[in-house]
């Protein structure tokens, strides 16, 4: 009898989960697209690496005002109608690109950065229950590390879909002074994207609002002062440096996906926008071999350790490194964007590598020991993802700063992978700031 329960509580599960999934790939697929956009509009618009850092700042920055309002919408009304609303907002940043593109004007295409930015956070605030409570609680691990998956391959995708629809038409202006005749006409081959993309998300919202998607039940509120609990939760050094880890982690994570792009198009490469797919491709392999290895043979903060090491060498190899030297083969990644490229270009790349495990290690270490505290706990971690506004611009001012330009502007890194390094040594072991 009970075998028979847990069969029909399973495939009651599956259309919920289905849906969930189709939301993950869409998130990561707008997200990612950042990567193929930057070094196009940076190109169209003639921005400066600081300029361009802002089309990453804009759409990263809305989390930080957007999360808390996001989720007392939901409270309101409910998780299922909060995705509906969050893709509906989705559906309006893409709408926006029309008038940006026609414009030309770099504001617009900020505004419709920043609201890309709100209803992603909006639709992420609202999915990511599902995938823990639609299901065993003693699997919820295996249905993260999936949705992870399909997140960053979506980011292995989006860029190939960018530079097919879009690039290819135009690589042959790469490095060249372009007439206002072309500018006109590389940024009007934006507004047919953006608006199937607009339709195909709105679409899916009106999908999802008719689906059998079963509302889940609302959390009572916890008791005391959010600011209490904030200060309480604080107040424990694992916690508080993991918000920091973690800030500085998505910071390297963007700044290694998103302004790929636009340092292989001042090398002259002329497939920039698909380079955000090599990043991915190694987040991806990273990723499943976390899922394979831990705890199995290798502990969480040794394998953070790892990471930050590897993040370090990388840094320093990018920073240091010959960009025009070509002696590390990319044949294994032609069909991703040509059969050679600088070395620095595949160190960023390799970077997904070691960014990989940062995330899933640093959650569970933070949250050691937090109790009745773990939610608010857990809402300061989300905080961190900030860091993806200001990673990308602190490489913009680095790249304008230094002799080196942009390829100095990694150095932005190390100082963040080697506060990764102490969380991993030390940070997530402190119980008490004496």
């Amino acid at each position: 009898m009970e075998t028979t329960m847990n069969n029909s509580q399973q495939k009651s599960s599956i259309v919920p989960m289905a849906i969930v999934a189709i939301l993950f790939f869409v998130l990561g697929f707008a997200t990612w697209l950042n990567g193929s956009l930057m070094p196009y509009l940076k190109q169209i618009l003639q921005l400066s690496p600081f300029q361009a850092s802002l089309i990453l700042f804009s759409f990263y920055i809305a989390v930080t005002f957007t999360a808390l309002p996001s989720a007392w919408l939901i409270r309101k009304v409910g998780y299922k109608n909060g995705m509906a609303l969050g893709m509906g907002v989705m559906m309006v940043a893409g709408l926006l690109f029309i008038p940006a593109a026609k414009t030309q004007v770099f504001a617009l295409f900020l505004l419709a950065q920043l609201v890309m930015g709100a209803g992603q956070t909006l639709l992420q605030t609202a999915v990511n229950p599902y995938v823990v409570r639609l299901g065993p609680e003693e699997s919820a691990a295996a249905r993260v590390s999936v949705m992870g998956i399909l997140n960053k391959g979506a980011g292995v995708i989006a860029p190939m879909v960018f530079t097919a629809l879009i690039l290819d038409s135009f690589k042959d202006r790469v490095g060249t002074t372009l007439s206002q005749v072309q500018i006109d006409e590389m940024a009007n081959s934006l507004i047919l994207p953006y608006l199937g993309m607009a339709i195909f998300i709105g679409i899916l919202a009106f999908a999802v609002k008719k689906s059998p998607l079963p509302e889940l039940e609302q959390d009572e509120a916890e008791e005391g002062t959010s600011k209490g609990q904030i200060k309480q939760a604080l107040a424990k050094p694992n916690l508080a440096l993991g918000v920091v880890a973690l800030f500085v982690y998505v910071a390297v994570e963007v700044i290694a996906g998103d302004t790929i792009g636009t340092y292989a198009l001042t090398l002259g490469v002329e497939n920039y926008g698909v380079m955000t797919s090599y990043t991915m491709i190694c987040m991806v392999v990273g990723y499943t071999l976390g899922i394979i290895c831990i705890p199995r043979f290798i502990s969480q903060p040794n394998a953070l350790l790892i990471s930050a090491i590897l993040g370090v060498v990388l840094s320093f190899g990018i920073v240091f490194g010959d960009s025009s030297s070509t002696a590390i083969s990319d044949s294994v990644l032609v069909p991703f964007g040509g059969a050679q490229l600088p070395d620095t270009l595949l160190l960023i790349a390799f970077l997904g590598l070691a960014n990989a495990i940062v995330w899933p290690a640093v959650w569970p270490l933070a949250l050691s020991g937090m109790g009745k505290l773990t939610s608010t706990g857990s809402a300061l971690l989300i905080m961190g993802i900030a860091g993806g506004a200001f990673g990308p611009v602190f490489w913009g001012l680095t790249s304008s700063a230094t002799s080196l330009g942009m390829q100095g502007g990694y150095l932005v890194m190390i100082p963040c992978y080697l506060f990764i390094l102490f969380y991993a040594v030390k940070g997530h072991k402190m119980k008490s700031w004496k």
